[in-house]
């Protein structure tokens, strides 16, 4: 997935909805919806309610660049024309194979994805350093409810009798495993659907 739409939470959402000037709250909800589709009729973008790569170059949202199998546009005509393939704008096989090649030659992790990272070594993309970074989760980041922290901090000095607290910790544990293993890989690996 590297396109956003309704429906979808995470960091990505966010960066987008800062962009746009709505409530930046991670939820791909109605105001989000109506701003983006302001933003891609007075840019001249295919109206859909959908953030992808050419919303997202348009935006100067270069960390949010994601180009892999089915995509299509002018993100990936620019793509195919800095790898020297046919451009035709529609990301295939052909297009995988091309950027996983490219990715070994220029010694970066072969995926046959061009993200931020990939693009900085295309030609035609000036990719700016500070978004290949913010294209990466740097930091862990969670949420717990703090009914649930308060009982941990109470269960370290008399562990309540509830057999249920132990799942609830456990839940809570997992979140945090979840999150923190999410450091060094691609932003996009924050983005949930809340359907």
């Amino acid at each position: 997935m590297a396109m956003l739409r309704r429906g979808l939470t995470g960091e990505p959402v966010r960066i987008l909805q800062e962009t746009l000037g709505v409530t930046a709250d991670g939820i791909f909800g109605p105001a989000t919806d109506a701003a983006l589709r302001q933003y891609q009729t007075d840019s001249g973008l295919q109206v859909d309610g959908i953030a992808g790569p050419d919303t997202f170059t348009s935006m100067g949202l270069h960390e949010l660049v994601l180009l892999h199998r089915p995509m299509r546009g002018t993100t990936v005509r620019r793509l195919q024309e800095g790898l020297g393939i046919p451009a035709d704008g529609v990301f295939g096989p052909a297009t995988e194979a091309a950027v996983r090649k490219f990715q070994e030659e220029k010694g970066l992790a072969v995926d046959g994805m061009a993200g931020p990272h990939t693009l900085a070594h295309m030609p035609g993309f000036k990719m700016p350093p500070e978004k290949v970074e913010a294209s990466i989760v740097t930091e862990s980041t969670f949420v717990i409810d703090p009914g649930t922290v308060e009982q941990v901090k109470v269960s370290i000095e008399e562990p309540p009798h509830d057999p249920s607290f132990v799942g609830r910790v456990g839940e809570a544990a997992g979140a945090v495993a979840d999150s923190a293993s999410n450091v060094g890989k691609s932003i996009w690996t924050t983005v949930k659907s809340i359907f």
